[in-house]
């Protein structure tokens, strides 16, 4: 897939920030050291696109960012640090959850968990408010490089139980660093188009336009 733009848009605080326009949007949420911003600006193409915080767990806003006009991904508060007020984790959670519940434009959410640790009861907590939302909950399962192949297949084992997820649930193990998922990833994409009737056409390599693809 070609992406020719891809740019930050806004942090959001409140819904009233959000942005206006009915451009369908995927959502990423986990917790604040899984390597979101990496993912999505591996994802882009784009290094630094999306900025890490320098204190981790201190940022409660929802940034958003345009993908040549046409759709959006968006970055949701990352949970779980430990050395954060009970006040300011209440926050997190208002912010996604205002979020999730009313945004008609959200397509998706894909929950992000480190692939080398059992997931948290906040992680638990996230899926089940995806869920609870009526979104599937499509889990991202990162740092796949740090890890041999056996050694993925097991933890994907233990990522599936802990978390509850039916047999038929995708999960995706994907490295920011070897891009290793990420053809599979925007695959999973174009067919959330498809399943919402949305055709989305780019660019591709030779110029021509076809329907959302992974090249």
């Amino acid at each position: 897939m070609k992406i020719k733009n891809s740019s930050f848009v806004i942090s959001a605080v409140s819904k009233t920030q959000y942005p206006e326009d009915q451009l369908p949007e995927f959502a990423f949420a986990g917790r604040s050291n899984v390597g979101k911003s990496s993912l999505i600006n591996m994802l882009l193409g784009r290094k630094g696109l999306a900025k890490t915080s320098s204190t981790p767990g201190k940022t409660q806003l929802v940034n958003f960012y345009d993908i040549d006009g046409i759709f959006r991904f968006v970055d949701l508060p990352g949970y779980g640090f430990a050395k954060v007020s009970k006040t300011q984790k209440a926050g997190w959670g208002k912010i996604i959850e205002t979020y999730l519940h009313n945004r008609e434009t959200l397509l998706e959410v894909f929950q992000l968990v480190d692939i080398r640790h059992t997931p948290s009861a906040e992680d638990i907590q996230m899926y089940n408010w995806i869920q609870t939302a009526g979104f599937n909950g499509i889990v991202i399962a990162t740092k796949a490089d740090k890890l041999n192949k056996n050694q993925i297949q097991k933890q994907l084992s233990v990522i599936r139980k802990t978390l509850g997820m039916e047999k038929d649930a995708v999960i995706l193990p994907i490295s920011s660093q070897t891009r290793d998922g990420k053809y599979e990833f925007w695959d999973m994409i174009n067919e959330l188009f498809e399943a919402n009737e949305i055709e989305i056409f780019m660019e591709r390599q030779d110029g021509s336009n076809k329907l959302l693809n992974n090249e």
